[in-house]
């Protein structure tokens, strides 16, 4: 079949309508500005002004995917908003774990930004005005996927980019009820830990080079290039913090020189490192079920510690030095061993420890 092509009479005309819609957004982004500053208020917070507007009350992380910001961001301007008297947060009386995000009429700040708001739907009933039904039928399906088209933009660049608060990447929440991080690392430190602060799904910090970082339906994965993996202290750090409104799996792999997890008060259902590291240490939250723990590789020390009365079986499949499992010590610990703590009771949650790895020194202990 011949490949269609447009003629060069179109293709101008193609480049002429790019122009203008870029010209457009450009001056829709500068109304924005002038509007926010006859209010008194920041740009961003006119946005989230229009919007509610638009769209009807809504949640903070409807309004993160809107605007492409941080849930964080978004929270403080709700609280500017809250605080100037232009907005309201109430519980969503269908689901009392969601907080609503409506408008506050009536207002004399708020009457200000309503006359400005309305200024603009007239001046766009005028141009509306000048087209036919079939017409306004074709704009209006035009509008409507490039309006979808838009949206996807904000939040693959949230998902793929620093929100813009330093080196911090981060993903809402909104609608999530499970998380998986996957890390693979290289660098001189990994620290993962729970956050009961954070609104969002997770956050993250890195010093040094920054890794390639996505979130899509849950899964979190920061990965380094693999020509950077092993070059330790050069790699810097990364700091992740995950939500503990829901439960997470989790895989680290690569390699590191340490490997932190402060997991007090997640919801934790799996956890598997993989790979060589120089230090491993787990501080586990009390379990909901079996939870699974699986250590493949090398690491010189490896510390494992779980809530006070959380049982654990322990299965070391590598060979290791030294083994203390609570008020147990086993020299030259060989492979294949078994070990439960006391009291053991296989239908209550407890930890399942794999630990299939050469170490010096291995120590499960709870308190």
């Amino acid at each position: 079949m011949e490949e269609y092509k447009l003629s060069s009479a179109s293709q101008d005309k193609r480049e002429e309508f790019t122009r203008e819609l870029r010209q457009f957004t450009g001056l829709n982004a500068s109304f924005f500005r002038l509007a926010a500053d006859r209010v008194g208020i920041a740009v961003t917070d006119m946005q989230v002004i229009d919007l509610l507007d638009l769209t009807g009350p809504s949640t903070a992380g409807q309004l993160a995917d809107l605007t492409g910001l941080t849930t964080g961001a978004i929270t403080r301007i709700l609280d500017r908003l809250e605080k100037a008297g232009l907005v309201r947060r109430e519980r969503d009386p269908y689901d009392g774990r969601k907080v609503i995000v409506r408008l506050e009429r009536g207002k004399d700040d708020m009457s200000k930004v309503r006359s400005i708001l309305d200024s603009v739907g007239k001046a766009w009933d005028e141009v509306a005005s000048r087209y036919d039904d079939e017409q306004i039928a074709f704009l209006l399906e035009f509008l409507k996927y490039s309006n979808t088209r838009s949206r996807k933009e904000p939040a693959q660049l949230q998902q793929e980019t620093p929100s813009g608060e330093g080196e911090i990447f981060s993903a809402p929440l909104e609608g999530q009820e499970s998380g998986r991080l996957v890390v693979s690392c290289g660098i001189s430190r990994l620290t993962v830990r729970a956050d009961k602060g954070i609104a969002g799904l997770y956050q993250a910090r890195f010093e040094g080079p920054l890794p390639g970082v996505k979130s899509k339906d849950g899964v979190v994965t920061i990965r380094y290039p693999r020509r950077l993996l092993g070059l330790g202290e050069k790699q810097g750090q990364a700091v992740v913090a995950l939500s503990v409104a829901i439960p997470w799996r989790m895989v680290i792999q690569g390699g590191a020189a340490e490997v932190v997890a402060e997991l007090g008060g997640l919801n934790l259902a799996g956890l598997e490192i993989k790979g060589g590291f120089s230090m491993i240490c787990l501080n586990l939250p009390a379990p909901s079920g079996v939870v699974p723990i699986r250590i493949m590789g090398g690491a010189p020390e490896i510390t494992v510690r779980r809530p006070a009365g959380v049982a654990a079986r322990v299965h070391l499949k590598g060979w290791v030095s030294e083994l203390v499992f609570d008020d147990q010590t086993i020299s030259g610990a060989d492979n294949n061993m078994r070990l439960q703590s006391s009291g053991f009771d296989p239908t209550a949650p407890y930890y399942d420890i794999e630990i299939t790895s050469y170490a010096n020194r291995v120590t499960i202990t709870s308190g």
